[in-house]
């Protein structure tokens, strides 16, 4: 679990990325050596992931999203089929899946004549036999985490909560 500086620290921190460890304490109001000590014992436990940016795929050129259920051929598993799609840039996410499918890929293209490309890579991995596409309008609540931290942290969230 994580607490109430925890969920400070890490809103601060996603907030202003290259804040550095220094002027975080002196906002946070604490040692430079109890955030450094939470930084790491957050990353350790996985709960922070990286530090690194987040890039907007429509920034660097790839405007439409798209999301991908695959039918899989179930005899050689998902596992092999998630080794092929790693290796298609456009797929920024894939998912095994409860439900009429088997996989949930978020893809990003150039353009629609683009994700036509994509498409038919990603029909070509081996293991796929079918392919359902739905294209993004508009992202409506971006992919985001603070809430939660937030809800966590103050105590409203959570298992216990």
């Amino acid at each position: 679990m994580i607490d109430g500086l925890d969920a400070r620290l890490i809103e601060l921190f996603t907030q202003e990325p290259r804040i550095g460890v220094l002027e975080c304490s002196r906002r946070l109001g604490v040692a430079r050596g109890t955030v450094q000590a939470r930084l790491d014992r957050l990353a350790e436990r996985g709960v922070i992931k990286g530090f690194g940016p987040e890039i907007d795929p429509v920034a660097i050129g790839y405007g439409v999203t798209a999301f991908v259920t695959l039918q899989i051929r179930q005899v050689g598993g998902h596992d092999p089929v998630a080794d092929r799609l790693a290796g298609v840039p456009e797929v920024i996410e894939a998912h095994t899946i409860t439900g009429a499918a088997d996989m949930l890929c978020r893809v990003v293209a150039r353009s629609n004549r683009d994700l036509q490309r994509v498409l038919d890579v990603i029909v070509d991995v081996e293991g796929v036999e079918r392919a359902s596409t739905v294209i993004s309008l508009a992202t409506q609540v971006p992919y985001r985490t603070l809430p939660l931290v937030r809800a966590v942290g103050d105590g409203s969230g959570g298992p216990d909560a």
